[in-house]
């Protein structure tokens, strides 16, 4: 051991400097991304070096002395929360959003201190290594910057530890954590503060121009690896520290920049998240996508079966009805048999209750989207084509609105009856859906309708319609014909009846 501290003990002030720097990092980081804060965190990182330099010249100038670390992150704190400040002030007050008060804001404070460093009054009593400042220098770490890294470590922990239930629901809703009386603003500037923390320290290690993806790559995988924030905050601190020890020793190996090294590790890193996690990674997701049916396929599997007419489909006559590869209509058959609305023996196929129910809503859909098409003058030869296609938008909100726009025709173009939607329905409906046949129950009259003299209560029957379905019929109890308009008809709220008691 004594050999081994001999030959490679200048290592250790730098890997421990380093991996304590890399978890805070990507501790803070997760919180940054849940908030959207990269952005942000990339602005207090720029702006950090118009704080340093007022560090730097407030000791050097007032008290006479040569700038200490803490003066330095005093300085780069103040920035950090100037920058806050500002961004939140330009757009609270002006028409500006946020990511551009963001670019001017930080590119503004970074200029500041690059001019002033560049002024001959003031440049000669700053002595900042700005190569270093840009690239970082993890390797000549010394014992001031690992306590300064042990310190801001043990403050950015304490913080997530203590205030974790806050941080945790202003991250996720603000607006709730408000409600409840935990003071956002305040949350908003402690993170803040504990990004401009971390952000001097991250600085000595990747730069001014990479600190910011200490903070956020790490996060970032872990975010694709957990849907738990406290399970993602423990990932993105793994994560951080392998990364930095992986880049800190490929660096040695191949002679190059350190911070630079670190950041490629954590991305390569990153990348095999993006590929390879378990449930969003690409590779997950392309799985997930070969193995789910399209919706629009079901839906035509059963449009096929439907066609029989209640009887028994062979599977491969299927094939001849639905335009997709066979492989993909098996699925389909297997995926609505698990649903309950295919029955499959010996590649026979049937309809159970449910699946006709959705059959037959499906028929509707195209059906009314035939006719919505032919009122708006497409081309007969057409309509088919595109009310295929939009038959599966089927929602029942949408089949509902094109109904009643159209004036709840009975038939399509083709002469074709356009199913009802009544058999499955719970409750009061319009009296303009009942088709000839239906009884029903009046719940309640609007308006509208009071004038023809029913009540509620009342048991009707819906006759056939007239006046090329644009006229309603209602039998009264008595047995009066009531012709009605769709308005009128929209105007009697009933209920389905099977019988008179």
């Amino acid at each position: 051991m004594t050999e081994f501290l001999n030959e490679y003990g200048y290592l250790v002030k730098p890997l421990a400097t380093g991996t304590l720097v890399s978890v805070a990092c990507s501790v803070l980081g997760c919180f940054i991304i849940l908030r959207r804060m990269a952005f942000l965190a990339d602005a207090i990182a720029h702006s950090m070096l118009a704080g340093v330099i007022a560090g730097y010249l407030i000791v050097k100038l007032v008290v006479g002395g040569e700038a200490e670390t803490g003066a330095m992150l005093l300085g780069a704190i103040i920035a950090g929360v100037i920058t806050v400040g500002m961004v939140g002030f330009v757009t609270k007050f002006s028409r500006l959003k946020e990511d551009t008060a963001i670019g001017i804001m930080y590119t503004g404070i970074f200029a500041v201190g690059s001019f002033i460093i560049s002024l001959d009054v003031f440049g000669q009593f700053i002595h900042i290594d700005i190569y270093h400042y840009i690239i970082g220098s993890i390797v000549s770490a010394n014992a001031a910057k690992l306590w300064l890294s042990a310190i801001v470590a043990a403050i950015v922990l304490s913080v997530v530890i203590l205030f974790y239930r806050p941080l945790q629901l202003t991250s996720f809703d603000p607006v709730m954590a408000a409600s409840i009386g935990i003071p956002v603003l305040a949350v908003d500037y402690m993170l803040t503060t504990c990004t401009s923390l971390v952000v001097v320290c991250g600085v000595q290690i990747a730069g001014v121009i990479l600190v910011v993806a200490m903070i956020i790559t790490p996060a970032a995988s872990a975010y694709l690896l957990s849907d738990r924030l406290d399970r993602m905050i423990l990932l993105s601190a793994l994560l951080g520290a392998v990364g930095f020890w992986i880049g800190f020793f490929a660096a040695g190996a191949v002679g190059a920049s350190a911070g630079a090294s670190v950041v490629v590790t954590m991305t390569l890193i990153f990348l095999l998240c993006l590929v390879f996690a378990p449930r969003y990674g690409l590779v997950a997701d392309w799985i997930r996508k070969r193995n789910t049916v399209p919706q629009e396929i079901m839906e035509d599997v059963l449009g096929a079966v439907l066609r029989k007419k209640g009887k028994p489909m062979a599977v491969s006559e299927i094939f001849g009805f639905v335009e997709n590869p066979n492989v993909k209509i098996r699925k389909a058959i297997h995926s609505l048999s698990r649903q309950g609305m295919l029955e499959l023996d010996d590649d026979q196929v049937s309809l159970t209750e449910d699946g006709e129910f959705h059959a037959k809503r499906l028929i509707r859909a195209h059906r009314l989207w035939e006719t919505y098409l032919d009122k708006t003058k497409t081309p007969k030869t057409e309509i088919h084509g595109k009310a295929h296609v939009l038959e599966h938008i089927s929602d029942p909100a949408t089949v509902e609105y094109l109904d009643d726009k159209l004036g709840h025709p009975l038939t399509d173009p083709h002469g074709s009856d356009i199913p009802s939607d009544l058999s499955k329905r719970d409750g009061p409906v319009l009296a303009s859906l009942l088709r000839k046949g239906h009884r029903a129950k009046i719940v309640r009259i609007m308006k509208l309708a009071k004038e023809f003299g029913l009540s509620e209560g009342d048991v009707v029957t819906t006759a056939a319609r007239r006046n090329e379905g644009e006229t309603w019929v209602i039998v009264s109890s008595d047995g009066t014909e009531l012709e009605l308009t769709h308005d009128e008809a929209d105007a009697i709220i009933v209920e389905l009846v099977t019988d008179l008691d």
